[in-house]
């Protein structure tokens, strides 16, 4: 089996976010399957491979290396540098504006950014691995109790948080309007800084809030994944969340969430209070959580890994022989359908 390179700009806290993390972490599991490590290519790092030295290198074979690229900004130049060798996208957001050579497969860390790819790039290879869900995002509250039924009021004695949210990615209706509102009718912690153990947190709130819709439209692209609510729901909170993008892969409102910035504020607030008053935890159904988890996720990358190894074989050997559809593609098969068009309409 090939080796992976993981490309990265860099892994120091000036590329710290959720997209670098997510990508670490896969990298991990990928290297209980095969050799996998990380390859810096902005800036230079103690003990980590850079690649334009890599590809210098005349006695390092590139036909036994796979490149995995992540960081959407920078995939279109990457690809353009690596089209001669192994290169494979595992795409998080959608919407950077690049298309990719059907010899690029892809990997999805979301069903709905393998829809985006499955309309652009139809004639690619591609495949869907969810992100990983740590095993320390649980309800500990529900630890505290054996056997029998549970009760609300037992669950929300363990939970002095009425409402949490981020300030990170929230909309200004959720931090200006919003909460301003909630704070004088319950206790809400507002996070503004890095938290190293968000788990507690999760297991001390009731609500969680999250509205993402506003800031990935003024970023230009999608929400890949959307980690926390999964997170705040695995610890037994009840979510108010937007679900655009990837959050639409697992938050379904009415069943395991609320959507927020439902028509009007005050309708915002009297959902909001009500759940905090009458508090049950819901949560995520083990199936989904299962998903998640490495397990699933570590068998998944290992047939996914099987299959590109394959393709690369195969690769060195044939040509691809599949139209893209490119403009001038798209322009013959327009002309085609409006000629069969007239045909059907004038020469029946």
């Amino acid at each position: 089996m090939r080796s992976l390179y993981f490309l990265l700009p860099g892994t120091d806290a000036k590329f710290a976010c959720g997209g670098l993390f997510a990508e670490l972490k896969t990298m991990n599991i990928a290297q209980q399957i095969c050799d996998a490590e990380v390859v810096t290519y902005r800036q230079r790092e103690d003990g980590k491979l850079f690649l334009d030295d890599i590809l210098k290198q005349p006695d390092v074979d590139l036909t036994q290396i796979i490149f995995v690229m992540s960081w959407g900004f920078d995939v279109a130049k990457l690809a353009a540098k690596l089209k001669a060798y192994n290169t494979v996208y595992h795409a998080h957001s959608a919407g950077y504006g690049f298309k990719l050579p059907n010899s690029v497969p892809i990997i999805t860390v979301s069903r709905n950014t393998m829809g985006y790819w499955g309309q652009l790039s139809p004639h690619s290879l591609i495949y869907y691995l969810p992100n990983e869900i740590s095993n320390q995002f649980v309800n500990l509250n529900s630890q505290n109790f054996t056997g029998g039924c549970i009760s609300s009021q037992d669950f929300a004695a363990y939970r002095d948080i009425d409402v949490l949210v981020h300030t990170r990615k929230s909309s200004q209706y959720l931090m200006e309007e919003l909460i301003p509102t909630l704070q004088q009718k319950c206790n809400v912690f507002v996070i503004d800084s890095f938290i190293d153990d968000l788990t507690a947190l999760f297991n001390r709130a009731k609500v969680y809030l999250y509205d993402s819709a506003e800031y990935w439209t003024l970023q230009g692209v999608t929400e890949g994944f959307g980690l926390q609510p999964m997170e705040a729901l695995a610890c037994g909170c009840q979510v108010f969340s937007s679900v655009n993008h990837g959050l639409s892969d697992y938050l379904d409102p009415g069943f395991n969430c609320y959507k927020i910035a439902g028509y009007a504020k005050e309708y915002d607030i009297q959902r909001i209070l009500k759940v905090v008053s009458s508090f049950e935890s819901v949560g995520l159904s083990e199936d989904v959580l299962a998903n998640h988890r490495i397990p699933n996720i570590t068998k998944r990358l290992a047939v996914i890994l099987n299959e590109l190894n394959e393709f690369f074989d195969y690769k060195q050997q044939h040509q691809g022989d599949i139209q893209d559809l490119d403009t001038v593609h798209l322009l013959k098969l327009n002309i085609h359908m409006i000629v069969g068009k007239v045909k059907q309409k004038y020469f029946k």
